[in-house]
């Protein structure tokens, strides 16, 4: 399911970082931080009455900097029309009604999209006042809150989830028959180029379609086997180091977790004359943690110079910088010679079934007997974890409950032992695989 996504945005120091960080703080029902892509955290993934969604923050929209007015706010503006599905503006009850509020407020109405005005810093009953002046931007009935006492929040966070759009069940029939694609990585590794070879090779029928508010265009391809894919290409993630202009920068990125967020398969590309680098290890890191399957491609593998061993010699370098994904398939292509391309579009299909692999409870429960017959869990003091049972509970990826008498003692390096034997037992080749702990009482 694609969470919707809110976007908070308005002008410096106006509390959008205070609220997010009580947000991304596990204040309210069940929140993650996104992993890695930047130190900062810039997006979050929140729930509230059972309506899952991921929280943006924008960074303040300046127009008294020394940048161009139209292009920083237009920027802002842009991406969150572009991305979002509901728009907090905030503004600063101590402050009242500025002209900066009033400029963005321009901007963010021709949006389009869902503007809840928010006015912030209502810390005590005399400030309620100054929220009438608000009226003036003509955005509704402003929202009084205090991001630093979380006063307001549940009135604020019933009015967002209202603006979500419905589920589609005929979209969702339908997405299940496409294997849905994504290229990531760095720019400049050859992801367009890739995304163009595929589409050039034994295609019976290729045609554009719009994209979702998350990524301007995806591509439907349909090969001969019949098999459907929608191919989506993703903007370029880069180090922030490397980014003059930082808040166009945080939404590539969140255009490329956007992209990788709704599909089932991301090729993770990596440049075979610079190896696995640190950008790329974040880029698996979200992959990861987003239970996605994966394709690890090495591109540009004819530029370089090899010779017996060279591509195994490679493939352990790539396994050993990027060892939490080591159940990867690794690829050498070139997009550029169409080298080994055609091994791409069977790879993800065999990754997409195994993401939705299913074991039955019986032989699931005949591993895990032989998993802690053959090593035992290590004691934690006098005590020792024990595995009851389990049962497979979901797919994409593949997550098993584990019936156990104490959570707190499954160690890492032990849940890490019955991972690498379900990968020996079973073919997960590409896929991560979940464990879930539940505490159950032998006598129970």
């Amino acid at each position: 399911m694609n969470k919707p996504i809110v976007a908070i945005v308005g002008r410096p120091n106006v509390g959008k970082s205070t609220f997010f960080n009580k947000i991304a703080g596990k204040r309210i029902s069940i929140v993650e931080d996104v992993p890695g892509v930047t130190r900062d955290r810039i997006h979050a993934d929140a729930e509230w009455l059972g309506h899952p969604f991921t929280l943006v923050d924008t960074g303040g929209i300046d127009p008294k900097s020394d940048d161009v007015l139209l292009s920083q706010m237009r920027a802002q503006a842009q991406t969150a029309m572009e991305l979002a599905d509901v728009i907090c503006f905030f503004t600063n009850a101590r402050d009242g009604l500025t002209d900066d509020d009033r400029d963005v407020a321009n901007l963010l109405r021709r949006t389009g999209k869902p503007v809840l005005l928010v006015v912030n810093k209502v810390d005590y009953l005399g400030l309620n006042d100054s929220m009438y002046e608000f009226y003036e931007l003509g955005l509704g009935d402003p929202i009084g809150i205090s991001s630093v006492n979380m006063l307001g929040f549940g009135d604020l966070l019933d009015q967002i989830i209202s603006h979500f759009p419905p589920e589609d069940p005929s979209l969702s029939a339908q997405e299940e028959t496409v294997i849905q694609m994504a290229i990531v990585g760095r720019p400049n590794v050859g992801k367009s180029s890739l995304t163009n070879r595929l589409l050039g090779q034994d295609r019976t029928m290729v045609s554009d379609i719009p994209g979702t508010t998350r990524d301007a265009i995806d591509t439907e391809f349909t090969a001969e086997d019949g098999t459907v894919f929608n191919i989506i290409d993703t903007a370029g993630m880069r180090r922030k180091s490397s980014i003059e202009d930082e808040s166009l920068e945080r939404y590539s990125v969140l255009r490329s977790v956007a992209a990788i967020r709704r599909c089932d398969v991301a090729l993770l590309l990596v440049d075979a004359n610079d190896g696995v680098t640190e950008q790329d290890t974040k880029i698996a890191g979200l992959i990861h943690e987003e239970g996605k399957g994966v394709i690890i491609v090495v591109n540009k593998w004819d530029a370089l110079e090899k010779e017996t061993g060279t591509l195994e010699k490679y493939k352990k370098e790539v396994i050993d910088r990027l060892k939490f994904m080591d159940y990867a398939p690794v690829l050498f292509i070139s997009a550029k010679t169409g080298q080994r391309v055609q091994t791409v579009f069977d790879k993800v299909k065999e990754v997409f079934e195994t993401t939705r692999r299913r074991i039955t409870t019986g032989v699931l429960n005949d591993v895990l007997n032989d998993a802690t017959d053959h090593l035992q869990p290590p004691l934690q003091g006098t005590r020792r974890l024990k595995i009851y049972y389990g049962t497979q509970i979901g797919v994409q990826p593949p997550s098993f409950v584990l019936f156990v008498n104490d959570e707190k003692l499954m160690s890492f390096s032990y849940e890490r032992y019955l991972e690498n034997w379900f990968r020996k037992t079973f073919p997960l080749e590409g896929t991560p695989i979940r464990f879930i702990l539940r505490e159950k009482k032998k006598e129970d």
